[in-house]
């Protein structure tokens, strides 16, 4: 399916002075049919009207002890700790995030052009597509800090220039995910709905909204009433496992106070027929290494 952007136009204003309204989606979640890939008719269904699919058993348990050997080494690497692309948690200074991880690991790299997540990430957008954004995630255990109520393409929207939701991510648990350790919890069917948030975007924004996001979050009576008509879910279950979720859906994250740490691997697809263009809410395009403006489609 291909769709007609006019990026001039902003369909979903957002980082405005006043509490705005609710914005029905008028884009679709699934942009592909079961003919064109993995996904059969009923997944597709399930995660159009969800907005999210968690699939069991992703990589194996071999692929599993690979890469979280990687993510060790590049978390252990002076060179990567000290790097621009990796946010440390604010308070403990552990590392919480790096960023751009297919520029400095080859079997990462590789596993973004491996046909199990390419070809899912294809059907569900309809077309070619390009990695607008990666990263490794580490939550340690005891220390570990969550992340508040939003939805990525609220800021990828407002910072990146992204001009609809026709974005996917896949986060790929290395460890087991507990309802306890902090795991990502989501409302199903919120990816409906474009929540419109409340102030104006500083400059510099990200250097600390990837440790603690206070921009471009939802309001606690917009959570309250979307709650408890949608109900939440979470993302748990065994190392290997993956989720697929919509780019606007909401979801959040709480501290891991548990001894138990997380970690994923973090993936986000972009249609490359809905490339970036100027922020829509922000007065400068975050960094590449965050937003990504090669927009050459994976092969």
């Amino acid at each position: 399916m291909t769709a007609t952007i006019d990026p001039t136009t902003d369909l979903y204003p957002t980082r405005l002075s006043q509490p705005g309204a609710v914005i029905d989606r008028e884009h679709p979640t699934v942009w592909g049919s079961p003919e064109d890939g993995p996904f059969d008719a009923a997944a597709l269904k399930a995660h159009e009207e969800r907005g999210f699919t968690i699939l069991e058993d992703f990589i194996t348990p071999d692929e599993v002890e690979g890469y979280t050997a990687e993510l060790n080494r590049l978390a252990a690497d002076p060179a990567v700790r000290d790097d621009h692309r990796t946010v440390t948690e604010k308070v403990s200074g552990e590392v919480r995030s790096v960023f751009e991880v297919q520029k400095i690991s080859e079997k990462l790299d590789a596993l973004s052009r491996d046909p199990r997540l390419l070809d899912r990430a294809r059907q569900l957008l309809g077309s070619d597509v390009y990695l607008h954004q990666t990263r490794i995630n580490f939550m340690p255990g005891f220390k570990g800090t969550g992340f508040y109520w939003h939805s990525d393409f609220e800021t990828w929207h407002a910072e990146d220039g992204m001009p609809i939701p026709r974005a996917v991510s896949c986060s790929i648990a290395l460890t087991r995910n507990y309802p306890f350790n902090g795991g990502l919890m989501v409302m199903p069917g919120s990816h409906r709905s474009f929540i419109q948030c409340v102030g104006e975007t500083p400059e510099n924004n990200h250097a600390s909204s990837l440790k603690e996001q206070k921009i471009g979050v939802p309001t606690e009576d917009d959570i309250t009433r979307m709650a408890g008509q949608l109900g939440v879910d979470q993302f748990t279950g065994p190392a290997g496992s993956a989720l697929w979720f919509d780019s606007n859906i909401m979801h959040g994250s709480g501290n891991n106070i548990t001894p138990f740490p997380r970690s994923n691997i973090f993936m986000v697809f972009n249609s490359v027929e809905n490339t970036l263009t100027e922020p829509y809410g922000a007065p400068a395009p975050r960094p590449e290494h965050i937003a990504n403006r090669d927009f050459t489609p994976l092969r």
